[in-house]
């Protein structure tokens, strides 16, 4: 079960989660000070649904955003 929107081949990507500590300095604060950094993964919001594809009906998973846009009709 591979986590990729079967329309525009969307796909999880990697990143960083970034831990700080500090008042800012627009607030009064010395500023945010980093005390830790960790890889992270974006997951696509992707839903199960069911699109009719040449005169048939299939499940596919599809991310919101190509659901928003009406690239494939709901069964």
């Amino acid at each position: 079960m591979s986590r990729v929107c079967e329309i525009c081949g969307k796909r999880p990507s990697k990143g960083n989660s970034i831990a700080r500590t500090g008042l800012p300095k627009k607030t009064g604060g010395f500023g945010l000070k980093t005390t830790g950094i960790t890889r992270r993964t974006f997951y696509p919001n992707l839903q199960v649904v069911k699109v009719k594809v040449n005169g048939g009906v299939r499940r596919m998973r599809i991310c919101t955003k190509c659901l928003k846009k009406g690239k494939v009709e709901k069964a």
